[in-house]
């Protein structure tokens, strides 16, 4: 694969032919200014064939072997492989994400320094406020989004629910006797089911852990009775007949499972709780170099084997332009700050 041979030949001088002849008046000095802003595109083009002059690292924020993890190699690997230099991919976890991204926030603005940003960061933007010590819009130059992720919610076996109408029932006849896990407070797993609880007016208890696994082993073992998490997580569980999968949060149904979505039980208002992962460099990245990289993820995207892995771990490739995934990322911030606002979380 060579992705970078349409940009190159996009970069061919303008100028090569151009010759300065004198006429009349001050029109000369007309001419010479208007030469001279013809040469910075040309430069950006020149600048955004080059790329990359050396190895690129993509900032994975979380723990190595998270499903940010795997996406991350996917892509690097491919844009290795199209590239000719290595692009390798660094797990830095640490305070919900926030840490990585700090370190591409902060990098020289060249593109040679790349991070994965996902949903968890919306809410801890949305939590935090300027306490998390960055910003999601001001600091970064968004990329492309890379895949979404929807969310199961599974309940233990026992509990005598099998939809959201039911839970929505016994969740108003027993004003928070029904409690759910998530991977921490503040999260998207937490978040989630403080949505499903404003739209429904019911009281539900949050249990929070340290990790989605230890609150679905709790889940199973009928210590808690709900979780929202991803399918690559539950299906093992789901499978085993350890928990009962009542409903997919996405507005559209996972391929190969036969779960409706909460929006399909009847709710009132528009129900929309997805994962998503996206590429972002420094704000301040030259645009020329986030248009190449932002064409290279698509194309990456496009792959037929790239879109097996990623289906079968339970992502959905996405791709879309740079302004896209920016305004993805501004609208999610803004939801989940009016959740916490409703919810009244701390």
């Amino acid at each position: 694969m060579n992705f970078g041979a349409d940009a190159a030949s996009a970069a061919r001088p303008l100028m090569r032919h151009c010759r300065l002849k004198r006429v009349p008046g001050g029109a000369a000095s007309v001419v010479a200014v208007m030469l001279t802003l013809a040469t910075p595109p040309v430069i950006a083009q020149k600048d955004a064939a080059a790329y990359p002059a050396r190895v690129v690292t993509l900032i994975n924020p979380f723990a190595p072997g998270s499903s940010t993890d795997m996406v991350a190699r996917v892509v690097a690997q491919k844009l290795t492989e199209a590239w000719g230099k290595s692009v390798v991919v660094e797990s830095r976890p640490g305070a919900s994400g926030n840490i990585g991204l700090t370190a591409v926030a902060r990098a020289p603005a060249d593109g040679h320094m790349l991070g994965m940003m996902i949903v968890s960061h919306a809410t801890n933007a949305a939590l935090q406020g300027a306490k998390s010590g960055i910003d999601l819009i001001k600091d970064f130059a968004p990329i492309s989004q890379v895949v979404s992720q929807p969310y199961i919610i599974v309940v233990n076996p026992s509990l005598p629910v099998r939809s959201i109408k039911e839970l929505v029932a016994l969740a108003k006849a027993r004003p928070g006797a029904i409690t759910y896990g998530s991977s921490g407070t503040g999260g998207v797993l937490h978040l989630a089911g403080e949505l499903l609880a404003v739209q429904t007016r019911i009281q539900m208890t949050h249990i929070p852990y340290k990790g989605a696994s230890p609150a679905l082993s709790d889940v199973a073992g009928g210590h808690i009775a709900m979780l929202f998490l991803t399918r690559m997580t539950a299906q093992p569980f789901m499978n085993a007949g350890r928990v009962r999968a009542l409903a997919v949060t996405a507005p559209e149904r996972i391929q190969g499972l036969d779960l409706p979505t909460v929006q399909e039980s009847g709710l009132t208002g528009p129900y929309d709780v997805s994962g998503w992962y996206g590429i972002s460099a420094a704000a301040g990245t030259p645009s020329a170099i986030v248009e190449r990289l932002n064409q290279d993820v698509n194309r990456v995207l496009k792959l037929p084997d790239v879109r097996e892995r990623m289906l079968a771990e339970g992502t959905l490739p996405v791709g879309g332009t740079p302004a896209q995934f920016g305004e993805l990322v501004r609208a999610e911030v803004e939801k989940w700050r009016r959740i916490i606002q409703q919810a009244a979380i701390r």
